[in-house]
């Protein structure tokens, strides 16, 4: 019962339950990414959205897929595929608060930062 409740109102967790009935009735599936989001389309082309294959979080949809959706390119990934650069590096999505997060040297969240010892603490006697 939690999970059909949540289906209804959690948008932020998955597909809602009116994301997934207009999915069903008017989406047509165009493709899926490597991260397992699925891409839909209405019949006339005018609405292009997302499935998220966990979190919703827009910086997970590689650009290939970003510019078919938001109109940039007219025919998505799976029929005119997207040429790459031999200089650019694969789609990473924002990775800020997680455990992949980037932190700069001598930043105190980096795992390798030692406490220094240069100096002794003060101590009153």
């Amino acid at each position: 019962m939690a999970g059909f409740f949540k289906r209804i109102v959690a948008w932020w967790d998955g597909q809602s339950f009116g994301t997934a009935l207009w999915t069903r009735r008017f989406g047509t599936k165009v493709g899926e990414d490597g991260d397992g989001n699925v891409y839909y389309r209405n019949a006339d082309d005018t609405r292009r959205w997302v499935h998220y294959a966990g979190d919703n979080d827009a910086s997970r949809v590689p650009p290939e897929w970003y510019g078919w959706l938001h109109h940039t390119f007219a025919k998505p990934p799976t029929e005119e595929p997207l040429a790459h650069k031999t200089w650019e590096k694969p789609h990473q999505p924002n990775l800020t608060g997680s455990e992949g997060a980037f932190f700069r040297k001598g930043s105190l969240r980096r795992a390798d930062v030692k406490p220094a010892s240069d100096y002794e603490a003060w101590s009153p006697e």
